[in-house]
């Protein structure tokens, strides 16, 4: 989020304070944005009051997401689901004019949707809140967040949502002309939805297996190991756009039980990309092609580092601190930076209203 309200993606913002529980994290921040990520708990921090929270015009942030997210079975009553608390905490101590919060697209219509909306209100925020679709923004990848944003001096549902960047060729059934005219969904200059071919197809075949002592983007273009029988799983789906149940059409004595048992659900598992559509959402664990569908087009691997950092649309020159586990959490659980600033672009117009 940082970065794609930054300089670095066109805008005037300057960070002035961060914080992350994750010592890697906090790294990669303080490399890439300044030193004064601060680590460790935010209740703690606000608590022992040992940081000092400086003013700001606008508090981005993205509490934690695992508490709402589908794929937590233990998602009631988790804790995490009330890092919005403190979040809003701060916002209060900068005198911030806007937020920005950013989450899973579960949050919206729950229980503690309701409750950040009646807090921000309370705090004399206007709220606006959607789900916004990274791909219509110019990210190779379908990915999907909400995104609630409060603004004290004017009613942000006035500019939100952002107009979108691109457009998905497949469903657009009227003219992206139209939609620009009449609709006002889209900018002028809208143009089809990045692809994985656009994102990654320059990249050569990937060498070791560990982080390289070399330039972008071939430091983290490294692959794995596969098991033998692995890769005859990873040559059975030859195709773009297979799964697990190609798999077990192909090679049933290469797929696993509980895969054969499970008859429905989780299509992306063991999928191969599509050249010439954007990646499904990247996760944590892309480097595990059971985890979801991260198998290279063509190659007989799961994407490296690199390709994932590239379907987020972080640039090769973005510095990750960590090991590969770490790094791979960080690219995995990071918002887009072109969706952020795409947001970006809309709290700046927001901003300049203010003060003319």
């Amino acid at each position: 989020m940082s970065l794609g309200f930054s300089e670095r993606c066109g805008h005037l913002f300057t960070s002035v304070w961060a914080n992350d529980f994750n010592e890697d994290c906090v790294n990669t921040y303080n490399v890439n944005f300044g030193n004064h990520c601060v680590p460790g708990d935010i209740n703690e921090i606000l608590r022992s009051g040992r940081s000092h929270i400086p003013e700001a015009d606008v508090v981005i942030g993205g509490p934690p997401c695992q508490g709402f997210s589908l794929l937590n079975k233990n998602r009631e009553g988790d804790p995490r689901k009330q890092l919005w608390r403190p979040f809003l905490n701060i916002v209060e101590i900068a005198k911030a004019e806007i937020f920005v919060m950013e989450n899973v697209p579960q949050l919206l219509g729950s229980f503690e949707h309701a409750e950040i909306m009646g807090a921000a209100e309370a705090l004399g925020f206007q709220v606006w809140g959607d789900i916004l679709c990274a791909a219509d923004f110019g990210v190779p990848q379908t990915r999907k967040r909400a995104i609630i944003v409060g603004c004290k001096f004017a009613d942000p549902r006035m500019l939100f949502p952002p107009r979108k960047t691109h457009y998905n060729p497949n469903k657009m059934s009227s003219s992206p002309k139209y939609l620009v005219n009449v609709l006002g969904e889209y900018m002028p200059n809208a143009q089809k939805w990045r692809t994985v071919r656009d994102a990654i197809g320059d990249l050569p075949t990937p060498k070791g297996t560990e982080i390289r002592n070399e330039a972008p983007p071939f430091n983290l273009h490294f692959g794995r190991t596969p098991t033998r029988e692995s890769l005859a799983r990873y040559k059975a789906i030859p195709d773009e756009g297979m799964n697990r149940f190609d798999l077990q059409k192909n090679a049933p004595e290469l797929t696993p039980q509980c895969w054969i048992r499970k008859k429905s659900g989780g299509t992306d598992l063991f999928g191969r990309l599509w050249w010439d559509r954007p990646a499904f959402t990247i996760r944590t664990e892309f480097f595990k092609p059971e985890k979801g569908r991260y198998l290279h087009p063509k190659q007989h691997r799961p994407i490296t580092h690199r390709e994932a950092a590239r379907l987020q649309s972080f640039p090769d020159d973005f510095i990750f601190s960590g090991t590969k586990i770490e790094i791979a959490r960080q690219i995995g659980n990071a918002v887009p930076p072109l969706l952020a600033s795409r947001v970006a672009d809309v709290v700046l117009l927001l901003l300049s209203m203010n003060r003319k």
